[in-house]
């Protein structure tokens, strides 16, 4: 079984997504599953985790029927205002869905870091735990320290950090993501997606470049936390679907079969509470 961990799905007369416009041409168009399902089928993706892209409960709406649809999709990770009053209720209601196995709220563009620290916020956190409900931590590196003072006071709550954080790959600054990602690793409900660095790396994006980022995740997470996504199809900004497989493969390389497993399809799994792969 691999999975895909991490992809998008849009339909631009839907009006959500404000940050996407015309200047991103290779984006700037629908994206639907007669798009993905060839590439799913050439790299043998046999599920899907399927994430939001829009600050809107209308797009997670769209996203579930979505995955009615089209069985590809294993997992949907949706969106509603944790800041809300009333956000204890639509979370308890969005988790009727069998498939909604976690939310996103879009932490890169709060200009508050220590915006899950909020009351209301923390209120909304104990029940996605009460509910089983993973959080996806769509961050930058320096909003990592914040990240993890906010999540010592929820201990159960299973995170994802998406794209490693986001490190400047382009700029060549290892550090100090690689302090910050290492504590984030420290904390044991806390997983890492392999995906967005090449969105990150402009032309440093040969594997030599990349390599120091990834080993350093494996070795702060294990493989048993690392898991491999497209982020398709954004990826399209720096690259495809079938090359960017291919090289994960290559940097993950000295990995045992098993190890490889895991970061390909077992982590997934695992933490948003998918089907056992065989």
């Amino acid at each position: 079984m691999i999975v895909d961990a991490h992809h998008h799905l849009w339909t631009l007369a839907r009006g959500d997504y404000a940050w996407l416009t015309p200047v991103l041409s290779a984006l700037y168009r629908d994206f639907n599953p007669p798009d993905l399902d060839p590439l799913l089928a050439q790299c043998g993706v046999t599920a899907t985790v399927l994430v939001q892209a829009a600050p809107t409960e209308a797009e997670t709406e769209f996203l579930l029927a979505v995955a009615r649809a089209w069985p590809r999709v294993a997992a949907v990770v949706g969106w509603t205002d944790l800041d809300s009053p009333d956000a204890p209720g639509k979370i308890a209601a969005l988790a009727q869905s069998p498939v909604l196995k976690g939310l996103r709220p879009m932490l890169q563009d709060e200009p508050d870091a220590y915006w899950l620290m909020r009351p209301q916020v923390a209120r909304a956190l104990t029940v996605m735990v009460e509910l089983g409900l993973t959080l996806d931590a769509l961050v930058r590196p320096h909003q990592l320290p914040a990240l993890c003072n906010a999540l010592e006071a929820h201990p159960d709550l299973r995170v994802v950090i998406d794209h490693a954080a986001k490190p400047d790959i382009a700029g060549g600054r290892f550090e100090p993501w690689a302090q910050d990602i290492r504590a984030a690793a420290s904390r044991p409900n806390t997983w890492c997606k392999l995906s967005g660095l090449l969105t990150e790396a402009g032309s440093n994006s040969a594997d030599p470049d990349l390599a120091p980022f990834v080993d350093h995740l494996l070795t702060c997470f294990g493989p048993r936390r690392v898991m491999w996504g497209s982020d398709w199809p954004v990826l399209n900004l720096a690259g495809d679907y079938v090359a960017w497989r291919d090289q994960s493969l290559r940097l993950t390389g000295a990995l045992s079969a098993e190890d490889r497993a895991w970061v390909f399809g077992r982590a997934a799994a695992e933490f948003y509470g998918l089907e056992s792969p065989t």
